[in-house]
């Protein structure tokens, strides 16, 4: 041990090494401040300072009046997903369990039919807010939107992105109907049909839909659920194949919470300047982040490689239906493709929303919004902590649900059938590959509150996965 460091950074190190060698266990509390205070000699202060740079690391979180918690997952889930051998790029077919789910509006949602739900109070604001613009139409109701979307909003959401270490402005901007027509765009302006897309494995399965009605072949890279895309594979495949374009998810990923680190965040960039491709960057889960909210892929593009895009569905509505897509050199591009599949957008939508993140409620509606994510994935990690199987989850610090690994022996999808005669819908994890694998997993959604009827169905799972 160097001596020499200062105090804070001693302590910081003898903790993260007590973490990495398994004293303390993910999810178990550390010691109180005070009791470290004593243990070490230090003063609160030098605590604090550690502490804060252990959960700058993503080692530790911050739990409101109850401590600091272990997120460090020694296993397999700080390595890619096993897979045999990279698989040659193939033509994409979406199962009939993918349109199933979504037929049932079930994709974030164990009972879906059983509830109606409370209208949080930011998004009544919102609402307001949309009315409000409503309102002020006037005549302006006979005429289109421009195609690119109201300035105001587009003016809006760069100043959101500065936040984010990406200066931007208003005209690298196009409003979108959500974020999966803006991947749509984003494939439909750099790839031809038969053109190879690098994908996460596991990774959104909304993306391998997309691929399949473009007629796009499809080749999965091996992905961590803490770490994200495995750079050091990609680029192995890059030297085989000659693959487009790649579509990854940095922040947060789905389906385990997976940040990429810069590091890797910057090699994926040397990499689409090295091979000719384009980086498109699915966003949408950035927001949920109740640890920080990491700086975009695109504050690192220095060429129009990366194309952004995102939506506000997974904080506000789904309903919302808007999203954006910043396309890079391929921008003028999909600003066509954009007029010619939708012509425009809502305008008193846009101006609501414009008008709701201007007034400072959708600032003030993200920080409670995180605060009950945080909480209701405590309490699903709670849940799964107690179950008397083999099981291993992530314990992501923002998106919308964990990754739950069963034994190798379970069948999700037969467990998906029978949960279904019952009213409970789950994701089984085979959704997230083109590949049949991950079949013993789940993606299990904290979107929603823990009440009775939900924890009823997560205890009817349990008991469908043990008498099967």
């Amino acid at each position: 041990m160097d001596h020499s460091l200062p105090k804070y950074q001693l302590l910081e190190d003898e903790i993260e090494q007590g973490i990495v060698a398994g004293r303390w266990k993910c999810g178990e509390r550390l010691p109180s401040i005070r009791t470290l205070c004593d243990l070490h000699g230090c003063a609160k202060i030098t605590i604090q300072h550690a502490l804060q740079r252990l959960e700058a690391k993503g080692l530790i979180e911050s739990r409101e009046r109850a401590g600091f918690f272990v997120t460090y997952e020694k296993e397999e889930f700080d390595t890619p997903c096993r897979m045999e051998r990279i698989e040659s790029p193939k033509p994409v077919s979406v199962s009939e369990l993918f349109r199933d789910i979504m037929t049932r509006s079930a994709a974030f949602d164990l009972t879906p039919s059983l509830h109606s739900g409370d209208m949080p109070q930011g998004i009544v604001q919102l609402n307001r807010s949309i009315g409000r613009a409503l309102r002020r139409q006037k005549g302006d109701f006979q005429y289109y939107d421009e195609p690119a979307g109201d300035p105001d909003l587009r003016h809006q959401l760069a100043t959101l992105f500065s936040k984010r270490g990406w200066t931007t402005d208003a005209s690298e901007l196009c409003i979108t109907s959500g974020c999966q027509q803006s991947l749509f765009l984003a494939l439909l302006a750099v790839c031809s049909e038969g053109d190879i897309v690098a994908v996460e494995s596991p990774g959104f399965y909304g993306v391998l839909q997309l691929l399949e009605q473009l007629k796009l072949k499809v080749i999965e890279v091996p992905t961590s659920l803490q770490t994200g895309m495995d750079v050091n594979a990609f680029s192995d495949i890059l030297n085989h194949w000659n693959v487009r374009a790649c579509v990854v998810q940095p922040a947060f990923a789905t389906p385990g919470g997976a940040v990429m680190p810069k590091a890797a965040r910057t090699r994926l960039i040397e990499l689409a300047e090295e091979h000719d491709l384009a980086i498109i960057e699915d966003d949408i889960y950035a927001e949920t982040g109740w640890s920080g909210v990491p700086d975009t892929l695109k504050s690192l593009d220095q060429s129009g490689r990366v194309i952004h895009c995102s939506s506000l569905s997974k904080v506000l509505s789904r309903d919302l239906r808007l999203g954006w897509v910043s396309g890079g050199r391929w921008h003028a591009d999909i600003l066509q493709m954009k007029l010619t599949s939708q012509l425009a957008s809502s305008r008193f939508v846009q101006q609501g929303v414009a008008s709701f993140i201007q007034e400072g409620d959708y600032a003030a509606f993200l920080r409670k919004f995180r605060l009950r994510l945080r909480e209701q994935r405590d309490q699903l990690l709670d849940h799964l902590a107690v179950w008397p199987l083999a099981v291993r989850t992530t314990a992501p610090q923002g998106g919308l649900a964990v990754w739950v690994e069963l034994p190798e022996a379970i069948n999700t999808i037969d467990i998906y059938s029978k949960a279904l005669d019952e009213g409970i819908v789950i994701t089984p994890g085979s959704l997230f590959s083109g590949s049949e694998r991950f079949g013993h997993c789940l993606r299990i959604s904290f979107a929603h509150p823990w009440d009775a009827q939900r924890t009823k169905a997560l205890k009817r799972i349990l008991e469908l996965i043990q008498n099967p």
